[in-house]
């Protein structure tokens, strides 16, 4: 046997010049007449012990086993280098050119709807798009003139928010089921920053302060500090102060954003919202939401106090109403009460027989309708002081150019207003797509939620984003195509043209009723808190960080809290992640960590490691902490205890057996001294969970083989990814010409393990 294995070695060196990789042990020849390009071999048990250790291999060898114990070879293939000058010169060149067919893929590929829309099946869309789309309108208008509250500005500009925007996103949108509109928490962002300039601005932020006029410039602080502009409304020439002011802020704070996010589109930066978790965004939207309840609790019961400002508004803003509880209008929060209970039971039943439903019922829509006629007919603004919605003018404002001035004022906020309308509106439309089997483009999102912030700025309009309630209302009632959008904006457009005065009487507390209500799936991530926990504990401190942040600092710093600390949690789990000794599943070739699974046997003078993590300089130190600690053994402490040892001897040597300064003799202060006995000689790292190396890693591996080393004690490594085996390669881990890298790596822990017990290392480690 051992003649026909040293003829298969001498046949394997004559191969070396094809560079094959070959770690398998040839064992069972079955026919000594094969050619040179056999190169398969198979492995009996019997003869496994045959010592492979002063086997010869070639260059780039690896094997691997499959489970009939046969063994087979694989050759890593060649990559050709290619010039990234000339590939980037290419890209440039295809990217700069011209051509009649690629201008028309230009334009097809940025309006989708030139592509669908003349495939449209009508007969078979066209009534599932109407109803979803008459559904939609009639849930459109009161939530935008609610809406406008949180945005801080007048109900006129929430109702062209939503008319621009289905607009747009039917022309350029390729999410078929996406209700594209305004949504609360952009809503909410916006008004932070309405607030803000308005107050430095010299304005009164109480609702119901009438604006004061000026003359065409921002006054001094003695004065009263107005804007006037002159809008042309069905005739109406009127002048504003701090409507007209608050709008302009509005819209250039949109303007700013689209620009942003069509800016990610040109240089598709769109992975960022990669870094937006979901952990983050529910707690993101919580903590939102509560601001959101905090904020409509002074119309729910009628007091007037100003609108809180800067970080801890959630806080200030329920001192506030404490203070002013006494003020409390008794008319309110009885329409609030009622309001609430009609809502509440209404969305309930609807919950609970919606399979039942063809379509929701329009709750809204009817408490509106309803309670402006009770506050018409009963004068509540007059004789209970009822705070009401007031004016709102029919028709177009003429369009207006974003003022550039106010644009620099608002550009640092305007970038967490992209990113959290994209985010919402690509995860909306990507859940559609994956549910109705279809593919969306992520960055021709971008584009259509770009564009659909930066054409309606120019008609008062302010910023959008998908809304999830609408979305899955509109998937629930039949909707095929952004055709219902259409449909959606002509019903808004009835509104903007004849009905809206009809709003004017109705209350306020009615408006902050719909938007507390619309919060409730918000508000319930609460309850599914313990179920998350249970799931995974460091999401969990994610949601509960973000949501913390968000309420009690602000939306845009909880935001930004909130993907910092999971990034931070990300890493700190790579710097001490998981670490284990593997232990033998009985009678198979696979190995499971000891601690974990009972019934596992340990592999004689073998320690097979395992590190579940990237190995890089951040996690180093605790790399080599577990490892000395699992295999009970620092190669460095016991270096240097066997110099020590090994000083006294040569000093007892000298001295011959004198008795030591404390009494003792020779052989009693060698006890002392002595290394401890090693019970392993060969260590296994199983690299499998490894990913990537760093430079920090290398040179940790490196560092480890030649302290174990000084020890007689082998390091193999098992199951190393490509990346891994280059970058060892490139560091200089198996030598200058990589002429042992057949020794020190392996395919399987099996093999490293078979390697290792093969090896004629003394039984004694120890000196």
């Amino acid at each position: 046997t051992r003649a026909l294995h040293w003829d298969n070695v001498a046949l394997k060196a004559s191969l070396k010049e094809d560079k094959l990789l070959s770690l398998c042990i040839s064992a069972k020849i079955t026919s000594m007449s094969s050619n040179l390009s056999s190169i398969f071999f198979t492995l009996q048990e019997r003869i496994h012990g045959v010592n492979t250790s002063t086997m010869e291999r070639p260059l780039d060898a690896t094997k691997m086993e499959n489970n009939t114990s046969s063994c087979f070879f694989m050759e890593r293939k060649t990559h050709v280098k290619t010039n990234r000058k000339e590939i980037v010169l290419a890209k440039l060149r295809k990217s700069f050119s011209c051509t009649p067919r690629k201008l028309k893929n230009f334009v097809m590929d940025f309006f989708p709807v030139l592509q669908w829309l003349p495939k449209y099946q009508c007969k078979e869309y066209i009534w599932g798009d109407i109803m979803s789309g008459l559904v939609i309108g009639i849930i459109l208008v009161p939530q935008a003139i609610a809406y406008s509250l949180l945005a801080g500005l007048k109900p006129i500009y929430s109702l062209y928010t939503s008319f621009f925007a289905n607009i747009i996103y039917f022309l350029m949108g390729t999410s078929r089921h996406v209700s594209v509109g305004i949504f609360s928490l952009i809503s909410l962002m916006v008004g932070q920053v309405v607030d803000r300039e308005l107050l430095l601005a010299g304005f009164d932020l109480n609702d119901d302060s009438m604006p004061a006029l000026g003359h065409g410039s921002l006054q001094s602080d003695s004065q009263s500090n107005t804007t006037v502009f002159n809008l042309t409304t069905d005739g109406m020439n009127a002048e504003c102060g701090k409507e007209c002011y608050a709008i302009s802020i509005a819209t250039a704070l949109t303007f700013v954003a689209g620009v942003y996010q069509v800016l990610m589109g040109v240089f598709r930066l769109g992975f960022i919202s990669m870094y937006l978790s979901e952990s983050v965004l529910d707690g993101f939207a919580t903590g939102a939401s509560l601001t959101i309840l905090t904020a409509q609790v002074k119309y729910l019961i009628g007091i007037k106090i100003p609108r809180s400002q800067g970080h801890g508004m959630l806080v200030i803003t329920w001192i506030n109403i404490f203070r002013n509880i006494y003020q409390a209008n008794i008319c309110d929060i009885i329409t609030s009460a009622i309001c609430i209970v009609v809502l509440v039971t209404a969305k309930e039943l609807g919950d609970r027989y919606k399979h039942k439903l063809k379509f929701p019922l329009p709750t809204e829509l009817v408490v509106i309708v309803v309670a402006t006629l009770v506050s018409h007919y009963g004068n509540l603004n007059e004789v209970y002081s009822s705070s009401v919605s007031g004016a709102i003018p029919t028709g177009f404002i003429a369009p207006k150019v974003p003022r550039f001035d106010l644009m620099i004022r608002v550009a640092v906020d305007a970038l967490p207003l992209a990113v959290v309308s994209f985010v919402f509106t690509v995860s909306l439309s990507e859940m559609c797509a994956k549910k109705y089997a279809y593919t969306i483009r992520a960055n021709q999102e971008m584009f259509a939620v770009g564009f659909c912030n930066i054409i309606p700025s120019f008609f008062h309009s302010f910023a959008t984003s998908a809304a999830l309630a609408k979305t899955l209302v509109k998937t629930s009632t039949g909707c095929q195509t952004q055709v219902s959008g259409v449909i959606s904006a002509m019903v808004v457009l009835l509104v903007l043209l004849f009905l809206a005065p009809l709003f004017y009487s109705l209350q306020k507390c009615v408006l902050a009723c719909i938007i507390i209500i619309s919060l409730r799936g918000a508000l319930r991530k609460f309850r599914d808190l313990p179920a998350r926990y249970q799931v995974n504990k460091v999401d969990t401190m994610v949601w509960v960080v973000t949501m913390s942040a968000s309420a009690l600092i602000s939306t845009e710093i909880g935001l930004l809290v909130g993907t910092v600390f999971s990034m931070l949690c990300i890493i700190a789990r790579t710097q001490q992640p998981r670490t284990a000794l593997l232990g033998q599943i009985q009678d198979t070739n696979f190995y499971e960590d000891d601690f974990e699974y009972e019934n596992l046997s340990s592999v004689p003078k073998v320690k097979i490691f395992r590190f579940e993590a990237p190995l890089y300089y951040a996690n180093r130190n605790y790399f080599l902490k577990s490892l000395y600690r699992l295999t009970d053994l620092d190669p460095n402490l016991e270096a240097a205890r066997r110099k020590k040892y090994e000083k006294k001897e040569k000093q007892h040597l000298k001295k011959g057996d004198q008795p030591t300064v404390n009494g003792l003799g020779r052989r009693d202060t060698t006890l002392q001294l002595v290394p401890k006995q090693i019970d392993f000689q060969a260590l296994v790292v199983d690299c499998s969970s490894i990913p990537f190396l760093d430079t920090t890693g290398v040179n940790t591996l490196k560092e480890i083989l030649k302290d174990y080393k000084e020890l007689n004690i082998s390091v193999l490594l098992a199951c190393c990814n490509p990346s891994v085996i280059d970058s060892l390669k490139r560091g200089g881990y198996f030598g200058k010409d990589s002429r042992s890298m057949q020794e020190m790596l392996f395919y399987s822990i099996h093999n490293a393990v078979w390697f290792a017990k093969d090896q004629n290392l003394p039984a004694d480690c120890s000196v």
